[in-house]
């Protein structure tokens, strides 16, 4: 198995193969049962009681609304049962409740609470409204692969956050495959894979069948917690890492940006750089008692001003760099720890060269 540098043409076919066996599959489940939606409730993120989320990116609660107005338009002014939802859907650990009260509180439904139950409701006239704010957004092909791109890579973190290949198409039997009420097209991931490859969030990985990995870049955007774009937009600004954070002393590591060097030694420092940047990014999520992860703050100060400097010393940039692999090796065990530690040696390696 061997992980391969993106190659647009390739990565292309690899896409459409997998669209294509995937889109037969799909009709081959559609055919077996034409009513149940192919998604999963694993994902505790969506579960529909997050509210305040907007309702676009709240897969049950879109669903439920666009169900909800396709029940109405059937049987118009009578109340709907939101358990028959939940039993057509098979979301054996949804609450009925819980989902006609999440939408009350948006105000798109009212409910006609009895002593037996609150899941029989009837679509508001603020509900019909925002179906149809459902509806345009899914034909709104820019917000659609913007949000598909966040739910993949945040997928494949969450799923696959080592680095260990996984068949993109798993993607659509999640939650997150859903936006505005609709399940996320091929065609559309078939973009999202091109993109992300593109700008090294993800590597396509040679197996039969073809899968992708997230790479260091795409780990790194997933725990900056912002959105791919921000990400992309960030790096294309100069900055040598995503989304500096500050460490505990309010000292931001790596936000310095467009630096170079003219040094007789040839040293290109920008992975010192970037693993000092990466540090005080993520110092604070690895779980190190307080000193160590002071003392690791300061070691990733010291590599971030040595490899800022006009002339970077290769000895003290490896130096640092070992301390700073030492420490996340002996304190740390959290993906991010792996990824630091991944950071240094691709680093160090550069040395050698």
């Amino acid at each position: 198995m061997a992980r391969s540098s993106f190659n647009a043409r390739d990565f292309d076919k690899f896409a459409n193969d997998y669209v294509k066996n995937l889109k037969k599959s799909l009709e081959q489940a559609a055919r077996r049962n034409p009513v149940r939606v192919p998604i999963r409730a694993e994902d505790s993120s969506q579960s529909a009681s997050g509210f305040g989320e907007s309702i676009e990116s709240n897969t049950y609660l879109a669903l439920l609304l666009v169900w909800l107005d396709a029940r109405h338009q059937r049987q118009p002014g009578l109340f709907v049962d939101v358990t028959e939802f939940v039993g057509e859907h098979q979301l054996e650990d949804e609450d009925p409740t819980v989902l006609a009260l999440q939408l009350e509180q948006y105000g798109y439904i009212t409910i006609a609470r009895t002593l037996a139950s609150a899941t029989d409701v009837h679509l508001t006239d603020q509900g019909r409204v925002a179906v149809r704010r459902l509806k345009d957004q899914q034909n709104n092909r820019a917000a659609r692969l913007r949000y598909a791109m966040d739910a993949f890579l945040r997928w494949l973190f969450n799923t696959a956050g080592d680095q260990t290949p996984i068949n993109p198409a798993l993607f659509f039997a999640t939650p997150r495959s859903y936006f505005a009420g609709a399940p996320i097209a091929g065609t559309d991931l078939h973009q999202v894979l091109l993109y992300l490859a593109e700008h090294d969030l993800i590597a396509h990985i040679d197996t039969d069948p073809a899968t992708v990995a997230i790479t260091p870049q795409g780990v790194s955007c997933a725990l900056a917690g912002g959105n791919v774009q921000d990400h992309i937009n960030q790096s294309r600004s100069g900055a040598t890492y995503n989304n500096y954070m500050p460490n505990a002393k309010g000292v931001i590591i790596g936000e310095q940006q467009n630096f170079t060097q003219n040094n007789a030694d040839s040293v290109d420092p920008t992975l010192f750089a970037q693993l000092a940047g990466y540090i005080g990014q993520v110092s604070s999520t690895l779980g190190m008692p307080e000193a160590d992860r002071e003392e690791l703050e300061r070691v990733a100060q010291d590599l971030h001003a040595e490899a800022t400097s006009p002339n970077p010393e290769p000895g003290r940039l490896r130096q640092f760099t070992n301390q700073l692999k030492d420490k996340l090796v002996s304190g740390a065990t959290t993906i991010a720890a792996t990824q630091g530690i991944q950071l240094a040696e691709q680093a160090l390696a550069a040395l050698m060269q």
